[in-house]
């Protein structure tokens, strides 16, 4: 079974007035030059997803520039054994809706049909930066697992905010803290649950693969001390952390505290400390892991987003990850600047050209 776009247009969305595209369930290599709106093509993709896309923008932020007159997306999508048609857009700047089978639903709802995953050049610099970055890579996979993970987590946000809220303006009446420390202790159990199932789903992906790529050791830290693992504990210790946390003007206990810390399996390497390369491998490996998880767990293979993935792969590893794509069985969405880079792949993808005319991205099955 397959998960696939078989139809996609696109208006108004980014450098596209308008695009359409007819691709069958091989992966699709989108090649052109920097500029061209190929990267705007896998941003529509990963709309079929809950969450703000691969860029994390707001809806306004696509709309093309200048008409800003709303932008829309409409895709078939093959889940499993049955036929979606999928529309989202955005009129004038307001949030974006969704509509499933002709059926207004909520974005959590598109997690039920689809599953999408990326790898975008903004990754690269995962290990060697900021936690949040390092979160939000991790919240991705668990998502891909556990829809209702996006639930949790805007529960925890929502009532962190009002936490925070009172605590910078010093309240101190115990009655206002003790129900949100209560949604709190329900959403950050939730989280940290999802987020602990979801890498032993990757480890135990890692470990049956044989692959060119390098497994990556994962580890979930909170800092010194590890987060209460139930509601009980957690909620007894936001109480007890009031008045360190009236200090800081914030809460500084929580999933959004955490840290995924990498490691090369082999060399026992911090992944922090590896080469260029070998970061941008083991992040492709986690992809690919992930991916072969899902296939297992959801029945079917997800959409993958690869954005210039041939960027600091050497051509062996290049063939060894289309290799992979192909025997996994997903339609893969590739971009790079040349045809050349996925030679590899010969007939086993489909091809589009994507160029740019007068501020117009445009885009043409192209013949190998």
């Amino acid at each position: 079974m397959q998960l696939c776009l078989n139809s996609l247009m696109i208006s108004h969305f980014r450098s596209h007035k308008v695009a359409r595209m007819e691709p069958d369930a091989r992966p699709v290599a989108l090649f052109g030059p920097n500029g061209a709106g190929k990267t705007n093509i896998l941003e529509a993709v990963s709309l079929f997803s809950p969450g703000r896309g691969l860029r994390r923008a707001s809806a306004q932020d696509m709309a093309r520039r200048p008409e800003a007159l709303g932008w829309k997306i409409t895709g078939g999508l093959r889940s499993l054994h049955q036929l979606h048609e999928i529309e989202i857009w955005s009129e004038e700047g307001a949030a974006r809706q969704v509509r499933i089978d002709g059926k207004a639903a909520a974005q959590t709802a598109l997690g039920r049909v689809a599953r999408v995953l990326w790898l975008i050049p903004a990754m690269d610099r995962l290990w060697i930066e900021g936690a949040e970055g390092r979160r939000r890579f991790l919240d991705r996979m668990t998502l891909s697992f556990e829809p209702a993970h996006a639930e949790a987590s805007l529960a925890w946000e929502k009532a962190m905010r009002e936490r925070n809220r009172l605590l910078k303006d010093m309240v101190r009446d115990p009655a206002w803290y003790g129900v949100l420390e209560a949604q709190l202790a329900t959403a950050g159990v939730a989280i940290d649950a999802n987020r602990r199932a979801a890498l032993q789903q990757l480890e135990a992906a890692q470990a049956d693969a044989g692959t060119s790529f390098p497994a990556a050791t994962l580890e979930l830290v909170h800092g010194e001390e590890d987060l209460p693992g139930s509601e009980e504990d957690l909620r007894r210790a936001l109480s007890d952390n009031r008045a360190r946390d009236m200090t800081a003007g914030r809460t500084l206990i929580g999933p959004h505290r955490a840290d995924l810390i990498g490691t090369y399996a082999s060399k026992g390497v911090p992944a922090r400390d590896c080469s260029t390369g070998e970061q941008k491998a083991l992040l492709v490996s986690l992809i690919l892991a992930n991916a072969r998880a899902l296939a297992r767990d959801f029945g079917a293979p997800p959409l993958l987003l690869l954005d210039e993935v041939a960027a600091h792969l050497d051509a062996d590893r290049r063939a060894a990850l289309y290799d992979e794509i192909v025997a996994l069985g997903a339609q893969a969405w590739m971009t790079g600047t040349e045809i050349n880079l996925f030679e590899a792949m010969g007939p086993r993808a489909q091809y589009f050209e994507v160029t740019e005319t007068d501020g117009v991205s445009q885009v043409a099955t192209a013949d190998v």
